[in-house]
């Protein structure tokens, strides 16, 4: 797992391990009324190592709330994993407060693993509107958001200015120009995250979404896939690569791999998160200072992203929810968000910060990132959304690879999710 992307393997983790205190002093609605002591923070990845210091002002003004730092496993898939084993073994767990990726809020919130949090203890209206929608189930909150993300269109503005194009807002231009303007310029035209995993869920959700269609409703209950807006999103993938302005190499992409294809200089256009564009840009890239960002194209215009990221929660256990409180708190103000964007280089959740001149100056594409933050959706609420999840990508990649025709995935797809919302 990687702190400087929130989707697919690119997931950010967070855990929290409070010790020292009996399980006592919450209120029933989910309130804390006492209870402080040392703090264990367990994360994934923490790759820009931006995390330590910021922990170390907490602890300076927190002596007796002292948190020590714990990484758990590089996966998404793992530390997930071993969140779920930790958080039912009731008592003897070892995670209070766990940062969590923001699809497993429904997810955890209805396995009863973690708690109902007070709305009035955290920053909810500092906050960009869409961000908090992740982190409520059957309308309470159940988690504080801490860091956002949406998916960007990232482009060679050296290649299409010698062009005289704008860069794509619909997915004709982009289909054009990924199949007639990257040739001449020795590119690949079009890659996203199209291995079966869970990027190709975000990839796939995008496209449906941009279309007009959905995937889910009522927090997972009801099946809405069978739709020609859907059949029309995975139509789109699946045309890519069938007439070949994606390259088929692009079906074992993931972030990373994606990422460093664009920056090499291989691709036209990439479809990635805010943190590939920082690299793009970075000294040393084939591509410094060519690389531009808009947001996704849809069918008639801009399209849609998945919000990633992730949301801070209070694990239904929790032994010190009054410090586990305190804590969030800390991570949501704005100084301390400002410092998850310089040190950490990932997309604050605050959205005073995006309108901040002299941020905006050091990391241009935070305009670009809000417009498409506010424009997003959560991928589908479901509390299988493992499962969901699975099935998405295993369906759209047999559409892609050709084995399926998009409108017989479609099809597939929503009897396969009927099934799971009836176990």
């Amino acid at each position: 797992m990687r702190w400087i992307h929130a989707a697919g393997r690119g997931l950010l983790v967070l855990v929290v391990i409070l010790t020292g205190y009996a399980a006592s002093g919450v209120r029933a609605d989910g309130g804390a009324t006492g209870g402080r002591g040392p703090l264990t923070l367990a994360t994934a990845g923490d790759l820009t190592g931006y995390l330590g210091p910021l922990l170390a002002g907490w602890n300076r003004a927190h002596p007796a709330e002292k948190v020590t730092l714990v990484e758990l496993p590089d996966s998404a898939d793992e530390t997930r994993a071993q969140m779920a084993t930790d958080l039912r073994d009731g008592d003897r767990h070892r995670f209070d407060v766990l940062n969590i990726d923001v699809n497993w809020t429904t997810e955890f919130a209805a396995a009863g693993w973690i708690r109902p949090l007070p709305r009035d203890r955290f920053p909810l209206g500092a906050l960009l509107p869409p961000v908090v929608d992740t982190a409520t189930y059957e309308g309470r909150l159940y988690a504080v958001p801490y860091v956002t993300n949406a998916g960007l269109l990232l482009y060679r503005k050296d290649v299409l200015a010698a062009e005289g194009v704008p860069p794509p807002r619909t997915w004709a231009e982009l289909e054009r120009y990924a199949e007639a303007i990257a040739p001449k310029h020795g590119l690949a035209g079009y890659a996203g995250q199209f291995l079966p995993y869970e990027g190709l869920t975000v990839n796939a959700a995008e496209a449906v979404y941009s279309a007009g269609g959905s995937i889910l409703g009522d927090e997972g209950e009801r099946v809405t896939v069978d739709s020609a807006a859907a059949r029309e999103g995975v139509g789109f993938l699946a045309r890519g690569v069938r007439e070949g302005w994606i390259p088929r190499d692009a079906l074992a992409y993931k972030e990373e791999e994606s990422k460093q294809t664009f920056q090499d200089g291989r691709l036209l256009f990439l479809r990635n998160w805010p943190y590939a564009y920082v690299g793009a840009s970075a000294e040393g890239s084939k591509v410094a200072g060519k690389v531009g960002a808009v947001p996704l194209p849809g069918p008639d215009g801009p399209g849609t992203s998945v919000l990633g990221g992730s949301n801070l929660a209070v694990g239904a256990h929790a032994r010190h929810p009054d410090s586990a409180a305190r804590l969030i708190a800390y991570l949501t103000s704005e100084r301390v968000q400002r410092q998850v964007l310089t040190r950490g280089a990932l997309p604050p959740v605050r959205a005073d910060l995006y309108e901040d001149p002299e941020l905006v100056a050091a990391f241009p594409y935070l305009p670009t990132l809000r417009e498409s933050v506010l424009a997003a959706a959560p991928r589908p609420k479901s509390p299988r959304y493992d499962q969901v999840s699975l099935a998405v990508q295993a369906v759209v990649h047999d559409a892609m690879t050709g084995r399926q025709t998009p409108e017989a995935a479609v099809r597939r797809l929503a009897r396969e999710l009927a099934a799971l919302s009836h176990r």
